[in-house]
């Protein structure tokens, strides 16, 4: 089923700003939730697809006539849709160690899959150890790729309990007894049997089972429908796009949305989905080695076009947030950890602050724009990165610059950076002030490289010309 806007329409907001924001299907007051119906504090249910295309879910009017996922767009329907939802990075780890944290990953110097797999520093504080403290009991199913060791484990991170992979950034979907690459229950590696996808859904579903009578938080982290191509043949023989590859692609998402269908049913037949604030994206743009689709964007997984950043990007909150809505501001997976604890009222931290913002007032109509900025980065400063600051985007490819105004043009079709070479310099003097407050890769030190490119020494900036370039990314920003 197509969503319920055009396909004109929807490639249009694609690139708009919290068009209408306030009018037709934008943000009307919401209702003032029936008395009694929050007397806990909300469950929080974050559920992350692996490679999904954009266009791979039938919500979208541009999606391929061989995609279907009800369940997936019965959540649309029901939520908030986000048009222009981003990841904070372009492959898997990097996504995942900003969403645990809610701030850009390269803060702990984590720019690719290598670094982020290898483990997220043990100094950032992560979604659970917020939670815990307050009452919450804690679940991780699936894929965690932010580290292969026992002292990376979930379990060892505020988890409470566990079940799914660490390091790899891939599994076999039915070979679950493989020692060379196990399963883990907690700290203990296990054999299991059946397809991944649906042991994924069965632990998460009995997680919230048994702990329906306090607040949980079910991190529910599908490595569907990342390599290899698996799923069971009885499904595979459903579709006949053409395309082998396509078909199985399409028959590992029909599991993938049962699952997210289950997850919905179990809330509901629990009685906890209306104060259930629950989250669904991908961790990066669908696989080009997969055959995904991310139309009606530019690009795929590894690169820092739409195709590659943007997500199917959906809120629900029946109880606080008015849904049936599509929202056309930019947000980012960032956003989802400051988002969950401004919904718990919990004090967010004040020694490492957030570059996620919380949503609350965006999906509640009253903050139009959230980010100023947006910024990617797979290294230094002569590496891959982008940045986005209004419509404008700009991408680096080494030496190489692309401009493209996403307003007009959100396929990113037409390279402007020789027409606004003054904006190309602007939007790279923001991203030097912004790279300026990273880690260099493969460190958990914050803020001590000042820039030094990927594999390079640093800079050795003094204080004098940092301040300089701050000052004129400052300026830049207010041209913008």
């Amino acid at each position: 089923m197509a969503g319920p806007f055009s396909r004109r329409a929807f490639l249009r907001c694609a690139g708009a700003v919290c068009a209408g924001a306030l009018t037709g299907r934008g943000f009307a007051a919401v209702a003032v939730p029936a008395a009694g119906r929050l007397q806990r504090k909300p469950n929080i249910v974050v559920i992350i697809s692996d490679d999904q295309g954009y266009a791979d879910i039938s919500f979208n009017p541009h999606h391929p006539k061989e995609v279907s996922t009800p369940h997936l767009d019965a959540l649309a329907r029901e939520g908030v849709f986000f048009t222009q939802g981003y990841i904070s990075g372009n492959v898997c780890s990097p996504t995942r160690a900003g969403l645990m944290t809610g701030r850009y990953q390269q803060r702990a110097g984590i720019y690719t899959a290598g670094e982020g797999g290898s483990g997220l520093p043990l100094q950032e504080t992560i979604f659970p150890q917020y939670l815990k403290p307050a009452g919450y009991v804690c679940g991780a199913f699936g894929k965690w790729h932010l580290g292969l060791t026992a002292e990376y484990n979930p379990a060892a991170r505020g988890f409470d309990e566990f079940y799914g992979f660490l390091g790899r950034g891939a599994h076999d979907y039915f070979k679950l007894d493989d020692p060379d690459s196990p399963l883990y229950r907690n700290l203990e590696p296990i054999k299991d049997h059946g397809y991944l996808t649906t042991r994924l859904t069965d632990e998460a579903v009995s997680f919230i089972r048994r702990h329906k009578d306090r607040p949980f938080f079910a991190y529910l982290a599908y490595n569907a429908v990342h390599a290899p191509a698996q799923a069971p043949e009885e499904d595979i023989g459903r579709f006949n796009t053409g395309d082998p590859q396509r078909d199985i692609l399409m028959a590992m998402l029909r599991h993938l949305d049962a699952g997210v269908g289950r997850i919905v049913q179990t809330l509901k037949a629990e009685g906890l989905w209306e104060n259930t604030l629950l989250f669904f994206l991908t961790d990066n743009g669908g696989a080009r080695a997969m055959h995904a689709n991310n139309a009606p964007l530019r690009g795929f997984k590894q690169q820092n076009y739409e195709g590659g950043l943007r997500t199917p990007f959906i809120v629900s909150w029946p109880a606080r947030v008015q849904g049936g809505r599509t929202c056309d501001t930019p947000v980012i997976s960032l956003d989802i950890l400051p988002t969950a604890l401004a919904a718990t009222g919990i004090e967010p931290p004040k020694d490492r602050p957030f570059d996620g913002k919380s949503l609350l007032p965006v999906l509640h109509g009253r903050t139009p724009v959230l980010h100023e900025h947006l910024f990617w980065s797979e290294g230094g400063s002569t590496g891959e990165w982008a940045v986005r600051a209004g419509n404008w985007k700009l991408i680096a490819h080494g030496d190489r610059r692309e401009l493209y105004d996403l307003g007009a043009d959100p396929a990113e079709e037409a390279n402007l950076a020789d027409r606004h070479p003054d904006r190309v310099k602007q939007l790279s003097v923001l991203y030097d002030a912004w790279l300026d407050e990273m880690a260099p890769p493969n460190s958990g030190a914050p803020k001590r490289w000042g820039g030094a490119p990927t594999g390079g020494s640093p800079k050795g900036r003094t204080k004098e010309k940092k301040q300089e370039e701050r000052k004129k990314a400052r300026a830049a920003d207010k041209s913008l």
